[in-house]
């Protein structure tokens, strides 16, 4: 599974990095470093969706606050 975070200055400024490092902490914690790639990025021309997120072929919008339900819903369920 490939997870890539735009960080380009609008997802930036929506909290794109806050995002990176809890998606490393979450992916670290479920020991998933052997599966998941997470990667960066820069504008996906998605820009008024928040921080844009793309988990393989699929776009979504994430937020510092949401990063939890997103990674239980788009990462550890597809896992799992």
């Amino acid at each position: 599974m490939k997870i890539t975070v735009c960080i380009g200055s609008s997802c930036h400024i929506k909290g794109s990095r806050q995002v990176v490092e809890q998606l490393q902490q979450l992916i670290a914690e479920h020991s998933l470093k052997d599966v998941v790639e997470l990667t960066g990025t820069f504008c996906m021309d998605r820009c008024q969706q928040g921080v844009c997120v793309k988990v393989d072929d699929k776009f979504c919008s994430v937020s510092p606050e949401t990063v939890g339900a997103f990674f239980k819903s788009e990462v550890l369920s597809k896992l799992g």
